[in-house]
């Protein structure tokens, strides 16, 4: 029998042969102008079973690196010493990507970086520490987001609510405020680490820089969303004004056609390999795993700045059937520091774990209880990826094949 999809997921879960990841993934990581409606583009598996991930990890292995670094050179020469006091700017919390790109645009091409920081929802000890030593270490420039915390934690709260997603209002003002301060300060260059074709994202999107039109502009402003609810709902409804609202606002394209606003991957020019941006941070700018392994995975170093992502990766594991042990699992994959059957036993043992460490601490932050989020929660499983058996929820299918329909 064919069971309902939600989001308008694919109706059969495919999982990549190569990289265990599945077709239910999302490609696009932010959605921040989408309603709990708007259907989802995900990753493309072809019939063979092999997914664009791993395509793209294939063609990158043919990439002549030493030519993209001519053309980055090109490009940093461009606008080096052009704009001021600062050249370009790095989006930042102290994250080791971020850590890897400013250290390295300054130190080894000889830029002059901007650190931008969209602070985190609760930063953790050990990310604040690392933001810190990056900026003291790297002798980097910072300009952080002074927002309303207030307007902050409820978007978050009402993002948890309509589109169970506790990260999509930090991820609209991650990628709008960099922007804004490049207009404002007119540095019209800004960069980002990783290609997102890595993880599986269209290989139409191999270009150099991002696309205007999904990152930062707009035209219209009723068909913005922010929480999965449009503009009037949240002036109407909960008393925020526009005002209130800008840094979640992109700006329109009159704005941003006043300077010649470039927006790249360094990932693009650079053979960037995660576990290398690692062992780079560490031993250049202080950057420091955490002394235990992140729930819902194996590893102590991945996305650490916020104590949010721990629950944002739980929530993806709930709505499309993938957790925090496949991402990393398929991205080590890629990357062949993992084989296919280490990679299973990892999601076997990890995928789906609960994140108790700083739960009770978020949900104070949102003012929500236990009982009405585990609620919620569930309204957010698709029939095609979950059941309710012998009260507990089992999937249906997993790359171990041992879901309740394999």
């Amino acid at each position: 029998m064919k069971q309902k999809t939600l989001f308008g997921l694919p109706p059969k879960v495919v999982f990549c042969k190569k990289t265990l990841i599945s077709n239910q993934r999302p490609t696009s990581a932010i959605e921040f102008l989408h309603n709990k409606k708007t259907k989802k583009k995900t990753l493309n598996i072809d019939k063979n079973g092999i997914s664009d991930s791993w395509k793209y990890s294939q063609l990158k292995r043919k990439i002549n690196f030493q030519k993209r670094e001519q053309q980055l050179i090109k490009l940093l020469n461009k606008h080096r010493g052009k704009h001021g006091e600062h050249d370009c700017i790095v989006p930042s919390s102290g994250g080791k990507d971020s850590c890897y790109a400013a250290h390295l645009l300054k130190f080894k091409y000889g830029m002059n970086p901007l650190t931008v920081t969209w602070p985190p929802n609760l930063y953790t000890n050990y990310g604040y520490a690392n933001f810190k030593n990056l900026l003291k270490i790297g002798k980097l420039s910072n300009i952080s987001a002074r927002r309303n915390e207030n307007t902050m934690r409820l978007l978050t709260k009402l993002a948890v609510e309509n589109l169970m997603h506790p990260f999509q209002p930090f991820m609209l003002g991650q990628k709008i405020f960099p922007i804004k301060v490049a207009l404002k300060m007119k540095i019209p260059l800004i960069f980002y680490g990783e290609n997102e074709a890595e993880h599986g994202n269209p290989l139409g999107d191999n270009a150099s820089s991002l696309r205007k039109k999904y990152y930062f502009m707009h035209n219209n402003l009723n068909k913005l969303f922010i929480s999965g609810l449009n503009l009037s709902d949240l002036k109407d409804n909960y008393k925020l004004s526009l005002k209130t609202l800008q840094d979640y606002i992109p700006p329109n394209s009159s704005e941003v056609s006043k300077i010649p606003l470039e927006v790249h991957y360094l990932g693009y020019y650079i053979n960037w390999i995660p576990q290398e941006t690692f062992y780079y941070s560490v031993e250049n700018c202080g950057f420091r795993p955490r002394p235990f392994r992140t729930q819902g995975t194996y590893s102590k170093y991945n996305s650490i700045d916020d104590k949010m992502d721990d629950l944002h990766f739980y929530t993806l594991f709930t709505k499309f059937g993938i957790g925090r042990a496949t991402y990393d699992v398929s991205q080590e994959i890629r990357n062949e520091h993992l084989n296919v059957e280490e990679g299973k036993k990892l999601i076997k043992k990890y995928d789906g774990e609960f994140p108790s460490r700083y739960f009770k601490e978020i949900l104070e932050y949102l003012e929500l209880k236990p009982d009405y989020f585990f609620k919620q929660l569930d309204r957010f499983r698709s029939p095609h990826l979950w059941i309710y058996h012998k009260k507990k929820w089992l999937l249906r299918h997993t790359v171990n094949k041992d879901g309740f329909n394999d």
